[in-house]
């Protein structure tokens, strides 16, 4: 990846869209832990929290997973009114892969908000095969319980792909994601960030390029944020326990409960043993994705816009038509293997959750 490019005119407002599962856990943590340097750089990052999830959800739409609380218009204008606040010499930086919901017109009341012609919109991207097995394990820990196999099914084989989650493709469907920031806020005025597989911390040199931050301003959170990938064998618990929740109608104050402590347990009791526990996306998945990512990246190179990093690497070798087992896309929870975890470990996060279900109000 080339590390740096030219700087944003100091006053840019760069707006960071995600979208989901293309290293924004990590951007998101090195900015909000690094306030006070990025501050004596010139930078504000906006919000006072991780990321303006109920601000993105809405203008852009959608409900940040991990609160009950809706969106309001409040929250949008808050955010506006600390971006406008902050002056015409300091670069802002607001980030949240909500935004990457919005359609063409909460896209454009997006830019508008936040600046209109001093907003940079930033995409990040990682290849779409990478992308399948991370987005799919999100809406199991927010409530779905579809199993890979036929989730796959229904993203990847079945026109016009609004089931069973209607919001994946406009988030991943990057060249058009990518048209629609570049409509509203003007071609020159976006970047694509490639995220470097071989380097997890590139696209955080990237942004320092983009903001005129020295080397190194930019770094990973140390304080033990738990955002680690859950195993094949722990989401599928979580996806049955989710189908469960679903046929009793529990009310969805107790199914968030649930899953969240689910999920802490899962983490707390579990050390995965390493790739053999991760999700396996089948081979037939796998060449369609590298197809419709071979598209995207064409439709990306065609846009104009500012490109950080290697586009071709968006595209990894699909597998051939006979590498792998499981090609029937109608399996089990992950890949059409049998997913695994010991008895210990699933008890033990049971028995917490129903623990925290019960005493809950």
């Amino acid at each position: 990846m080339a590390r740096r490019q030219g700087a944003l005119p100091p006053g840019t407002r760069l707006v960071h869209i995600g979208p989901h599962k293309t290293g924004t856990t990590t951007l998101q943590g090195a900015f909000h832990h690094g306030r006070r340097t990025l501050a004596a750089h010139g930078v504000r990052y906006a919000g006072a929290a991780r990321q303006p999830a109920h601000a993105a959800a809405a203008i852009a739409g959608g409900t940040p997973v991990h609160s009950l609380e809706a969106p309001s218009m409040a929250h949008w204008e808050k955010l506006c009114a600390e971006v406008a606040a902050a002056g015409r010499r300091r670069r802002v930086v607001v980030s949240s892969e909500r935004f990457a919901n919005a359609d063409a017109g909460a896209a454009k009341a997006v830019v508008d908000g936040l600046g209109g012609d001093r907003v940079h919109v930033v995409v990040t991207l990682r290849p779409l095969v990478k992308i399948l097995p991370s987005q799919w394990q999100e809406y199991i820990k927010s409530g779905h319980h579809h199993a890979y196999d036929k989730w796959l099914d229904g993203m990847l084989r079945r026109p016009p792909y609004r089931k069973p989650t209607p919001s994946f493709w406009r988030r991943h469907r990057h060249d058009e994601l990518v048209a629609r920031w570049a409509a509203a806020a003007g071609a020159d005025n976006l970047t694509v960030v490639v995220v470097d597989q071989a380097d997890p911390l590139a696209h955080l040199r990237a942004f320092e390029g983009l903001l005129g931050l020295p080397d190194g301003v930019l770094r990973p959170e140390q304080d033990g944020f738990a955002n680690r990938s859950l195993t094949a064998g722990e989401v599928e618990v979580l996806r049955l326990v989710n189908r469960e929740l679903s046929r009793a109608e529990r009310p969805a104050a107790e199914r968030k409960l649930v899953r969240e402590e689910l999920v802490r347990r899962l983490r707390g009791a579990h050390v995965p043993a390493g790739d053999a526990e991760r999700i396996a996306t089948p081979a037939w998945a796998r060449r369609a994705a590298a197809e419709v990512g071979a598209e995207m990246v064409a439709g990306i190179r065609e846009s104009g816009v500012r490109v950080v990093g290697d586009l071709d690497a968006l595209v990894p070798a699909a597998p051939a038509a006979d590498a792998a087992p499981g090609d029937a896309g109608d399996g089990g929870g992950a890949g059409g293997v049998e997913p695994r975890l010991p008895v210990a470990v699933a008890y033990a996060a049971l028995a917490g959750a129903l623990q925290a279900a019960a005493g809950s109000p």
